[in-house]
């Protein structure tokens, strides 16, 4: 029995595994294709392409094949010592598929791309004054980085605002109001750069068949206007200089009127965002995504000594509501864990500006589908502004922050209810704090908030 266990054990080795190691053949002059391409082919040789035309010698399993199986295996069961088992296991290797020697022979093959590994077809370079090849519209690698490719514009120019824009992408690079780690001013690139291969149907996205990534399935232009050029000595000129950008993008031609997405930058740069989309949409209902309240009164962030102190990440939301952007009682804080500062007062002034709470371990007891319904029933059909600050996500999932706090929800967790909220009347979003300094060096924060606007994307062209 034993040597029949060996024997059975070579004889697979020899009829049924095919190494990647043996019997390739590239580059065999005998299927070389005339002509010549480019003068790098007399330097590497023809490029090889599987696959192109049927190989070479090509015979296709049959039953001979499994009557000469059947025979070896026959012999195998007569073996009685190592030296027969060596003169068979020599044979079966010189009979196998996989025999670099017996390539240019008649060959079976049980899968046709192992034929293909060993009879490829030769094809040249393109001509050297051809490059219809390199002439691209999009490149996971290559061309100047614009959010998942989208084509660049110019959106503030006044001489182009009869340009249709639908959604615009743009960043807001300002972190001069934080009130621990900087550092967010870096975000807008980081998420570019993260999200190079962003685009396509995805096993989740089973709600559309628009992929904003395709134009051919829907007719919304998306652009990416690049950066609000904004000071970094001044935040009352940095904040005006995002609140004018937004608004001249505000003014482009659009049927349901443009939609921003803004690349943070760290928190305050909502407060400018909400600003321009109440003037173009009336207020608004904010859906924030944060592990922190950030309607603190300014007396308590900041100090209340001067009011330029008073504006910061934590405190925008307040301003928001004191200005009457806000639909009262009908924004929601989303993700909620982080300690107050002045205890009862902060939450009792955070009802006051007109918010209702949802804290990041509610999930465990509402669940995805019940937090989805509970967002939904809040804010009705009234516009909506979702802002998500990427410490909504557990550190775990999102280090590269400025104010980190444990206990936050998963990157699933946040896309699931993200994605739920189909139907929504979404008119502006955000993703903030993404601080590049701090992050991993598998940049996760950054592609965390290339799924965020993924998620936007989606929710604005399905609604479109």
């Amino acid at each position: 029995m034993k040597w029949y266990f060996l024997a059975s054990m070579a004889a697979a080795a020899a009829v049924d595994n095919f190494s990647w190691d043996e019997g390739v053949v590239l580059n065999d002059d005998s299927t070389s294709s005339a002509g010549s391409g480019s003068f790098l082919d007399s330097v590497y040789g023809p490029l090889v392409a599987a696959g192109s035309q049927k190989p070479m010698n090509y015979v296709a399993q049959n039953d001979d094949q499994e009557a000469m199986e059947a025979q070896l295996l026959s012999q195998l069961q007569e073996v009685t010592d190592f030296a027969s088992l060596e003169v068979l296991v020599s044979q079966m290797k010189k009979n196998s598929r996989t025999n670099p020697e017996q390539v240019h022979e008649d060959r079976y093959y049980e899968k046709s791309h192992e034929a293909y590994l060993k009879y490829q077809t030769k094809l040249n370079l393109p001509a050297d004054d051809d490059v219809s090849d390199i002439v691209y519209e999009r490149s996971e690698f290559g061309g100047i980085v614009t959010f998942a490719a989208f084509p660049h514009f110019n959106c503030f120019d006044d001489k182009r605002l009869e340009k249709q824009i639908d959604v615009a992408i743009v960043g807001a690079p300002f972190d001069t109001g934080v009130s621990y780690r900087p550092g967010a001013r870096f975000g807008p690139d980081a998420i570019r750069s993260a999200a190079k291969r962003l685009g396509g149907l995805t096993p989740e996205r089973k709600f559309t068949t628009k992929n904003p990534y395709d134009l051919r399935t829907h007719n919304v232009s998306i652009v990416d206007c690049g950066d609000v050029p904004m000071t970094p000595f001044d935040n009352r000129i940095a904040l005006n200089q995002l609140y004018r950008g937004s608004r001249k993008i505000h003014k482009h031609n659009s049927a349901s009127g443009t939609k921003i997405i803004t690349m943070g930058g760290d928190h305050t740069i909502t407060l400018m965002a909400l600003r321009s989309a109440y003037e173009k949409y009336g207020k608004v209902s904010v859906l924030h995504f944060d592990s922190h309240i950030d309607t603190w009164d300014p007396k308590v962030l900041g100090g209340g000594i001067t009011h330029y102190m008073g504006l910061n990440h934590g405190t925008f939301l307040h301003y928001a509501a004191e200005q009457g952007y806000l639909n009262e009682g009908q924004c929601l804080h989303v993700g909620l864990r982080a300690p107050y500062i002045d205890g009862k007062y902060d939450h009792d002034h955070d009802a006051a500006c007109g918010f209702h709470s949802i804290t990041a371990r509610d999930i465990d007891k509402m669940g995805i589908h019940g937090i989805i319904n509970k967002i939904k029933s809040t804010v009705k059909d009234t516009p909506v502004y979702i802002s998500v600050d990427i410490d909504v996500l557990d550190p775990a999932n999102a280090p590269g922050t400025g104010t980190m706090e444990i206990g936050g929800w998963t990157g699933r967790e946040l896309l699931s209810v993200l994605d739920g909220l189909r139907g929504i009347n979404l008119v502006g979003a955000d993703v903030v704090e993404v601080s590049p300094p701090y992050d991993s060096n598998s940049h996760i924060t950054s592609l965390a908030a290339t799924a965020v606007i993924d998620s936007y994307l989606w929710l604005l062209v399905d609604n479109d």
